[in-house]
């Protein structure tokens, strides 16, 4: 029995919880290591709260199945011709937690012909055991952060004036491949006034001399483990009074990295980098939480952000990323991402976090 189905087992005890089912998913991959399509064909982990998981795959993904599945798990196979849902119902009964990933078209079969059982969202379940990174997990991180750092290194001597930020994002595409990602979960480059907008991604807009950039980057590894870093850059020229702010903004950025403690919560974390942007009258710009947490998927828990009381600790994940954003003017953001441990945090990116000029 591995540590993660030994952890969710237990909580699933003291939960009161009778079965876990997962379908192909982040969840699906982070408990049994198979990357399972999701497919109109049932696949399905079903964890009980003792003993060992069961597998129910398609017979033509049972060859995969048992190549790939990395946990101690009995696999049974159902022809074409087989209700899939019925060997489940025969098996389990009782309070099911419901990976959130599920297509609801599944759930309802299910709830269908489990009467008798009660269906309950398993991400809090999940959640307690997924936002403690392995060792393994945070070398998969650092591999990620080494990699996309790589990138940015190679952005910061690309050639911006007078290209489009649609040329220069398939310029950034190859290189995140280049760098060992197996995709390209995003690429953002937001310049002038559109770097007043945190999730534009590309126009055919032409850059000009003094255009603020952001570049905002991510892909998945190998190992399925994600990357996301944001650096803000300047072309050719830098106005004094966005030197002024961006001065402040990284203070605000190296003041929540440093503070990303074991024990400190996830609000009071936010508030270490928008109460230095507040005192510059910068908050209202700041309209996004500050950090996600990041593993298996870009976003996931902890988010960073007023009302999380949750308290960081050893081996949670998560990116740091404040912003200001003056719509019709210009923008900016530096993000790193961080992993909380006894040792202090780890900075997975360690790209210069001052203002970088190209050309």
């Amino acid at each position: 029995m591995t540590k993660t189905v030994a952890a969710l087992q237990e909580e699933m005890t003291a939960k009161g919880i009778d079965w876990l089912f997962l379908t192909p998913s982040p969840n699906f991959r982070y408990v049994t290591g198979y990357k399972a399509l999701p497919l109109e064909r049932l696949t399905l982990l079903m964890l009980p709260s003792v003993g060992i998981p069961k597998m129910i795959v398609p017979r033509l993904e049972f060859i995969l199945a048992k190549e790939h599945v990395k946990i101690e798990c009995e696999i049974e196979s159902f022809s074409e011709t087989d209700n899939a849902i019925d060997i489940v119902s025969t098996i389990a009964s009782g309070t099911v937690a419901v990976d959130p990933y599920m297509w609801s078209e599944k759930l309802l079969k299910f709830q269908g012909h489990m009467a008798n059982s009660t269906f309950i969202d398993a991400t809090s379940l999940i959640n307690v055991v997924r936002t403690v990174k392995s060792e393994a997990e945070i070398a998969a991180l650092v591999e990620a952060g080494r990699a996309i750092d790589w990138v940015h290194e190679q952005v910061s001597a690309m050639a911006f004036l007078g290209r489009t930020e649609r040329e220069i994002g398939e310029d950034i595409k190859a290189l995140i491949f280049e760098s060992g990602h197996e995709t390209v979960d995003f690429v953002i480059v937001a310049s002038g006034p559109n770097s007043a907008s945190p999730h534009h991604e590309v126009s055919d807009r032409i850059l000009e001399e003094g255009d603020v950039v952001v570049v905002d980057i991510g892909g998945t590894m190998p190992s399925g483990y994600c990357s996301d870093c944001t650096r803000t850059y300047v072309v050719k020229q830098i106005d004094p009074t966005f030197q002024h702010y961006y001065d402040i903004l990284q203070n605000a950025q190296i003041k929540a990295v440093d503070g990303s403690l074991i024990g400190v919560s996830c609000e009071d974390l936010d508030s270490i980098a928008r109460n230095i942007l507040k005192e510059a009258d910068l908050s209202d710009y700041f309209i996004h939480r500050t950090g996600h947490g990041i593993g298996l998927q870009t976003h996931e828990d902890p988010y960073i952000v007023q009302g999380n009381k949750h308290k960081l600790v050893e081996g949670n994940a998560f990116s740091i990323e404040p912003g200001f954003y003056i719509e019709g003017k210009y923008g900016a953001r530096i993000e790193d991402i961080v992993i909380s441990t006894s040792n202090g945090p780890i900075n997975c990116n360690n790209r210069p976090r001052n203002l970088i000029v190209v050309h």
